[in-house]
């Protein structure tokens, strides 16, 4: 039947028991329903019966598709019973439903005497019967709303050949509450010594959605199992069930006592991974981007993180993984689903930026380039202030996640001062995890430099020379959620060291740190930002601008233009320096709409940075300002207006996307 399903079975004068064992939703309404209208009243009242899903926890990401469209029942004809819901061709008694809100709207959609309305041959004794039967409908409809001891009035105005009303007027009383919850377990979960398996149940009984001296309700009583059966097969045992629920009523008392029992089942190891969908791309690389090893135990989140590094990775297009539950649970294995990516895509890119102005790209990616089966990846840019071209080609990765990689670079940077053309060669190896990102190569760095003004430099001052270095570069990031983050943090650093190359080869070492924290406040949150950064060399050694430091712009120091600050020289040019200071806080507040958060911020900001060559010059720029996000769909768009208090001058800073 479409109206909520409630058991109440009496056990006592004045108790009532609700039980729900063992298996999926069943509902049994014992009604006579005939096309005759004796035939058509029921001779007993409706008994239902509630039980609860072995498990009904899907285990891959993607979202499940819409429901249909619900369709309305066809009217039900002259001298027939139709569903509650359903129009009448006509209607031998009209019904008037006299309760508080929601107790009204409930009856109204599932009262069971609406399904005689077209019954048009009612005698006075059988539309008496139907009101009599009414009552205990009426009285388990409000039970399913916590209302145990109703005062429930039904009388018929007008003879039953004369269009009666039925009026049926509701007093719901007081609500029933949750007295005591007993949560307990059965199956391996029950017995097991394991750490995991004890924060499990804990878990669990914390994470309880109808705890004492809460509302009870049917709704909350099947929300709050659902939730329960979740947490059970949300790791370790996906083959666990409701065993058992049952909740205890009192009517007298207004309370109710609430138990049920979880049979976690058997603990599941992953096993062999099966793999479909797999042809022109190498057949080890969804088991080393999924790392799921075999015997580690059964995580839903883990297999979810793996799914979604397979259809980020740019090989596929999608991915689904599963684990049957009815497979060995000691090697269940994991089956996954693929679609591939095409081989090439090239893709054009437009774009605006306050720091650089316009730009175009493109960019050209062969995810299996034949002979060595690496993907290569290369892009041009261009744009008024800091064109680009690129290739970067990448293995695929090995059994711990690293990977082989190459990189060549040729760009322009002009800081309206300086002209710096830069090239730059790498080759290593690079990790990417969950939240920690590593990488470990050799770097070619050359640019040469020239002054829009008159006047000889020495290259040491404004960046002018070449370099060989190694580097190790670590990035950790502990968000709740990417690319839109409410709370946590991001840390990272650079330590490299090198060899100035030319007719002087001076040794250097390089080093950086940046930290992103954001922090939950009652109205909004906070974000706090810190980089530091320093190149320890001889002060004659000829460090290439791309390893020393500039700062200033769209997603540095703001009020500022793009890579305005820097060392000032004699010569009144400002130059890149060895030592680097940023420091940034932002309060960030949603803007409301009728009470209600929309997807735009607002934001107040403060930023300082400064470039020197010694540590004791560190100078602060600062920048004040305001803006707004919008949480548009690929990622953050800032729009700000700062005002730069050193240069005295109000600039507009937009950018998009979040990066760390």
């Amino acid at each position: 039947m479409p109206h909520p399903s409630f058991c109440r079975t009496y056990r006592a004068p004045a108790r009532f028991l609700i039980a729900a064992p063992l298996a999926s939703l069943l509902l049994v309404l014992a009604t006579a329903a005939a096309a005759q209208p004796a035939a058509a009243v029921p001779s007993a009242p409706p008994m239902e019966v509630n039980t609860s899903p072995a498990s009904g926890v899907t285990q891959t990401a993607p979202a499940p598709a819409a429901p249909p469209a619900s369709v309305a029942p066809p009217p039900t004809p002259a001298g027939s019973v139709g569903p509650t819901q359903a129009q009448t061709e006509v209607t031998a008694f009209d019904i008037q439903v006299r309760a508080p809100d929601g107790v009204r709207e409930l009856l109204e959609r599932h009262l069971e005497l609406q399904r005689y309305r077209a019954v048009t041959d009612l005698d006075d004794a059988e539309l008496a019967r139907l009101i009599v039967l009414a009552e205990r409908n009426v009285r388990n409809l409000v039970g399913t709303l916590g209302y145990f001891s109703p005062e429930i009035r039904i009388t018929q105005e007008g003879a039953a050949a004369q269009h009666p009303i039925i009026a049926i007027a509701v007093t719901p009383g007081e609500l029933t509450r949750v007295q005591d919850v007993a949560i307990d377990f059965t199956g391996d979960i029950a017995s097991s010594p394991d750490t995991d398996a004890v924060a499990q149940r804990e878990e669990i009984r914390s994470d309880w959605r109808l705890p004492a001296g809460q509302r009870f309700t049917q709704d909350n009583w099947d929300s709050a199992k659902t939730q329960a059966l979740r947490g059970l097969v949300a790791r370790r045992y996906p083959a666990g069930r409701l065993a058992d629920s049952l909740a205890d009523i009192d009517p007298a008392s207004r309370s109710a006592k609430l138990s049920l029992r979880l049979d976690s089942g058997p603990l599941y190891r992953l096993g062999p991974m099966q793999v479909s969908g797999i042809q022109r791309y190498d057949p080890l690389l969804v088991p080393r981007l999924a790392r799921l090893p075999p015997g580690a135990v059964y995580d839903q989140n883990r297999l979810v993180e793996a799914q979604q590094r397979l259809a980020a990775s740019g090989y596929f297009d999608s991915a689904a993984i599963f684990v049957d539950p009815d497979s060995d649970p000691a090697a269940a294995p994991v089956q996954v689903q693929v679609r591939e990516a095409l081989l090439q895509k090239v893709v054009l890119g437009v774009g605006i930026t306050t720091d650089s102005g316009p730009r175009a790209s493109v960019e050209h990616t062969h995810h299996r380039v034949p002979g060595i089966g690496w993907r290569a990846v290369t892009k041009l840019q261009l744009e008024r202030k800091s064109p680009f071209a690129q290739t970067e080609w990448t293995g695929i990765p090995d059994d711990d996640g690293w990977r082989w990689g190459a990189l060549g670079r040729a760009e322009r940077l002009d800081d309206d001062e300086l002209v710096t053309r830069a090239q730059r060669l790498r080759f290593g190896r690079s990790q990417a995890g969950e939240r920690i990102d590593r990488n470990l190569y050799l770097q070619y760095d050359r640019a040469s430099v020239q002054t829009r003004q008159a006047g000889a430099l020495a290259g040491s001052d404004i960046g002018d020379g070449s370099a060989l270095s190694a580097n190790y570069v670590w990035t950790g990031r502990y968000f709740d959620s990417l690319p839109f983050p409410s709370k946590g943090y991001g840390v990272g650093f650079e330590l490299g060291g090198g060899v100035t190359l030319g007719n002087e080869r001076k040794p250097f070492l390089r080093t950086t740190g940046r930290w992103l924290g954001v922090k939950s406040l009652t109205s909004g949150r906070l974000a706090l930002r810190a980089e530091a950064g320093a190149v320890v060399a001889a002060d004659s050694a000829r460090i290439p601008a791309t390893q020393l430091f500039r700062t200033g712009g769209d997603n540095t120091v703001r009020g500022y233009g793009y890579r305005d600050i820097g060392v000032e020289r004699a010569s009144g040019v400002t130059g890149p320096g060895r030592y680097l200071a940023v420091g940034s806080v932002e309060w960030q507040r949603p803007i409301r709409r009728n009470g209600l958060p929309t997807e735009w911020e607002h934001t107040l900001f403060v930023d300082a940075g400064s470039i020197a060559e010694t540590p004791k010059e560190l100078k602060a720029r600062v920048g004040v300002g305001t803006g707004v996000r919008w949480r548009s769909p690929i990622g953050p768009l800032q729009i700000d207006l700062a005002y730069g208090l050193t240069p005295k001058k109000l600039r507009l800073h937009m950018s998009v996307g979040f990066v760390f």
